[in-house]
This record gives C-alpha cells, structure tokens and sequence, in this order.
C-alpha cells in the first residue's frame, strides 16, 4: 500500500531535526519512532497514532477517528485519524505531539 508522501512530509517538519526520531517503512507505510519506539506512521491517507490503551477511548471520540486494525484484530493503544481531517495544520500538530508524548515516556529501544 503506497502512502501519502505529501503528509509523512508535514509529520517530518513537525518533528525537526529530533536526534531521537528515525523513521522505518511499517504496516505498508512509513512509521515515526522515537528512540525506538513508534510515536506516528503515515498508512495510506491516513495518519497511526500511538495514544496507548488509556488514551484510546477518549481519542476515538475526536473526529475523524477509527481504531488501528490491519488484520481484524483491533490494536487497542492505536488509532487512525483520516487524512481529510489534518488539512489544519494544528489538528495534525496536537496529534503528532499525542503520538510524540506517548513515545517519550517509554524506555529507549
């Protein structure tokens, strides 16, 4: 599955030049880790975000939003939030830094 190349470039110039973020081609896109541990991924049009179990009731309340489930086994602690609903710039920032805080507080891989 080929992914949205214009999206996966926003994420980039949201997370600079963070010595800690590296990218690696996941799920059939592009997956954003942060010291080893997956923080964002673009799949499709679509934009993964790590919320962690806690955090994946109150996200899929917000627009946009569906559970991560890629083998018909729902990933609970992931979402997907639709592409058409990161047009503003600040929309995709608050969800780039959730996927981002998430990662942080897990120990380096």
């Amino acid at each position: 599955m080929a992914y949205d190349e214009g999206l996966a470039q926003r994420v980039r110039e949201r997370l600079g030049a963070d010595s800690g973020v590296s990218e690696k081609q996941m799920f059939g896109g592009i997956a954003f880790l942060l010291h080893g541990n997956m923080a964002v991924g673009v799949s499709g049009d679509d934009l993964m975000v790590r919320v962690g179990p806690d955090g994946t009731d109150a996200a899929l309340a917000r627009p946009g939003t569906r559970i991560f489930d890629m083998t018909g086994r729902p990933m609970r602690g992931w979402i997907l939030v639709a592409g058409d609903s990161l047009m503003d710039d600040a929309v995709l920032g608050a969800w780039i830094d959730e996927g981002y805080g998430f990662a942080a507080g897990l120990p380096p891989k």
